[in-house]
């Protein structure tokens, strides 16, 4: 069954720094804390609309969540723990520093109900990390993984591609660091430059000079791959649309299908490996793909296609779905 969240934003407060890619009261789009009361308005409301409530949690998202006043951030869990159990919510997820980790916090999550533990590591480079202003470790992330899975929690981890001073080769030491941490779901957020901040500044100045855009979904269409292979969930891939976002940004990685262009990219780099091996007359191809992926092999406005088109001298492939294909495989057919 498919997931969803209840998402109630938690705008910047007790964060104990402003990291360079900072503006939160742009990211969530809103600068007002909500209250208990809020809460109970935003779920009694879900209750009533969501089909199929058992597979969905509350999410409290847009700060760090632990970081905020221990008394405030207990009001808000009390408050969402009411709709949790039997016949409502499956639980609550929140999203937070590794530095504002430990076993009291965590005690105190697990009593309301908290199942899900997102934290923002955003990379696993201590030289990024610094640059950036995260005031944490890497060592930290393991620090705090190792803690949430010794009590029980489902683990999730934010990686943040392309920020200041990091090179691609950083950029693959931090995937390779999640792939060893093995977190249940992953949320992959190529940055994006907003107004107000002091990466915003740096690239204003032309100190920071960011990756092109198609290097980075190079790399996110590998990493994508990978972490399937690894049974790791992605559960979001590019900063979701925001009119807040689009009027603030002034660099960047931003765009409204930034996935499906990361996948559309995998699925063509593997049938243009294919097709480089094939000679012959023959110039009519068709490749299976799992039916739900159809369109991604096809690409936005058929792009994929005429791709081929064009790289392999006029060769014309038709794309076939196959539920016995896996997701991201192709696989030749006739």
């Amino acid at each position: 069954m498919k997931h969803s969240n209840i998402s109630i934003f938690v705008p910047h407060i007790g964060c104990p720094n402003m990291c360079s890619f900072c503006n939160q009261h742009t990211i969530s789009g809103t600068q007002k804390a909500p209250t208990a009361e809020k809460v109970m308005a935003v779920c009694t409301q879900a209750l009533g609309e969501v089909r199929s409530p058992e597979n969905a949690e509350i999410a409290f998202f847009g700060g760090s969540f632990t970081a905020i006043p221990q008394d405030y951030m207990v009001s808000l869990l009390e408050t969402a723990s009411e709709f949790v159990g039997k016949g409502k919510f499956r639980g609550i997820r929140i999203s937070t520093r590794p530095d504002c980790i430990d076993t009291q916090i965590l005690c105190i999550l697990r009593k309301y109900g908290v199942t899900s533990i997102e934290l923002g590591a955003q990379s696993m480079v201590n030289h990024v990390l610094e640059s950036n202003d995260r005031g944490h470790t890497a060592e930290d992330v393991f620090r705090a993984c190792r803690l949430i899975r010794a009590e029980g929690f489902e683990l999730g981890l934010q990686m943040m591609m392309g920020l200041y001073k990091s090179t691609e080769s950083d950029e693959y030491e931090t995937f390779e660091k999640i792939i060893y941490i093995k977190p249940d779901t992953v949320r992959i957020y190529p940055v994006v430059i907003l107004k107000n901040t002091r990466l915003g500044e740096l690239y204003k100045s032309g100190e920071y000079k960011t990756f092109s855009f198609d290097e980075v979904v190079n790399m996110v269409s590998a990493f994508l791959t990978s972490f399937e292979k690894n049974g790791i969930n992605v559960i979001k891939c590019g900063l979701h649309a925001s009119e807040f976002v689009e009027n603030d940004m002034v660099g960047g990685f931003y765009h409204p299908a930034f996935r499906e262009i990361c996948e559309s990219r995998i699925y063509r780099d593997k049938i243009s490996q294919i097709l480089a091996r094939k000679t012959g007359k023959n110039r009519d191809f068709s490749f299976a793909v799992s039916p739900t992926c159809i369109s991604k092999a096809v690409g936005q406005c058929r792009a994929n296609i005429n791709y081929f088109r064009e790289k392999f001298s006029g060769c014309n492939v038709k794309i076939i779905g196959d539920i016995g294909v896996k997701k991201y495989d192709v696989e030749l057919r006739g």
